[in-house]
């Protein structure tokens, strides 16, 4: 990124102003990078001498009013440390004057995401599962956190039945702009219709999957969950699903010639299964497993939905990115996987 690019984001003496008046340590120069990864705040790598940093900022132009709650994740993480696996808090700034936006810094961890592949000292079968075994103990850990005792405060009560209205609605404001996808309306009617009552409220990160995660490069050890834009409380068996919506599964059907399906690296041997992961969770919150299928299917529905949203952007030139074009095929995919989710399940 350039420096007038960077400028236009972030004013640097001013931060270094900010951070010089709030954060104890030794004075010295303000070192900022822009980070590319993800697609939602803007996040940056902030070094003053030896300390390390991450700075998380809106991205710049009109935002719709609850998107991109930068202080709301500082909040969530504020709250948290010490509880659960998140990085150290730094302090955050409310004062837009600064530099253009509302932002925090927490630590940068020494790390690795999991994306296409493991570091080389656990890229074996013993590896691999236990990184399936670190998201399940870490997600249980967070769960467990007395979130009212904690300072955080929501309205966890008929979350589910609010979930669901909430993509089914999202569904039909995409549905005039990009085609009929009647598998679909037959998963929103099934949702409606198996609706459980929730386990528990606890807090709900809302998007923990493998890659919004940082583990340690020497050993398979989740060193912290980030990216807290979702957070919210509610019922804990929907971010089980959402890990394992992103999960390798088999029985999906061929794909295009060159194409992968989201959850390719968890299809490496060694990660556990989908049922072990299961197993996993319910030894380490109580929790039963009984009705998962609802909150397995509630997550792939969510994410068919976003993805055909995003396919909507590229039918109409406005995607920003051209991969949106595989959603094509990527959708209906997810719909036979939901489909075959609920067979399964009337028939046992």
């Amino acid at each position: 990124m350039t420096e007038d690019a960077l400028a236009q984001l972030i004013d640097v003496p001013a931060l270094t102003r900010w951070i010089e008046a709030n954060v104890p340590g030794p004075a010295g120069p303000i070192e900022v990078q822009k980070h590319v990864a993800g697609f939602s705040n803007e996040t940056f790598f902030v070094t003053r001498g030896a300390e390390h940093w991450v700075l998380r900022r809106p991205p710049r132009g009109p935002l719709l009013p609850t998107a991109h709650d930068v202080l709301r994740e500082h909040r969530f993480i504020a709250a948290l440390y010490g509880k659960a696996r998140v990085p150290r808090p730094v302090g955050a700034c409310d004062d837009v004057s600064v530099i253009g936006a509302p932002f925090y810094l927490m630590e940068r961890l020494d790390g690795a995401v999991l994306r296409s592949g493991l570091p080389a000292a656990y890229e074996n079968h013993a590896g691999r599962h236990r990184v399936g075994e670190e998201l399940i103990d870490t997600l249980a850990e967070l769960h467990a956190v007395d979130w009212q005792a904690a300072g955080i405060t929501g309205r966890g009560e008929n979350y589910l039945e609010r979930q669901v209205a909430r993509w089914s609605k999202q569904w039909e404001l995409t549905r005039p702009r990009t085609r009929e996808l009647p598998g679909l309306d037959a998963v929103t009617v099934w949702l409606e219709e198996h609706l459980p009552a929730s386990s528990r409220v606890t807090i709900v990160h809302g998007d923990y999957k493998l890659d919004n995660v940082i583990f340690a490069t020497n050993e398979p050890r989740l060193l912290a969950i980030l990216d807290w834009e979702m957070a919210t409380v509610g019922d804990p068996l929907a971010d089980l699903g959402w890990l394992l919506s992103y999960w390798g599964e088999s029985g999906d059907p061929p794909l295009p010639q060159g194409e992968v399906m989201v959850g390719e690296l968890t299809r490496e041997p060694g990660f556990p299964a989908i049922e072990e992961m299961l197993a996993l969770y319910e030894r380490r919150s109580g929790l039963p497993m009984t009705h998962f299928t609802f909150y397995h299917v509630l997550a792939v529905y969510k994410l068919a939905i976003i993805l055909e949203g995003l396919y909507m952007h590229y039918l109409e030139s406005t995607a920003s990115n051209p991969e949106s074009a595989r959603f094509e095929w990527h959708v209906p995919v997810l719909i036979e996987r939901m489909q075959r989710l609920i067979a399964k399940a009337q028939s046992g």
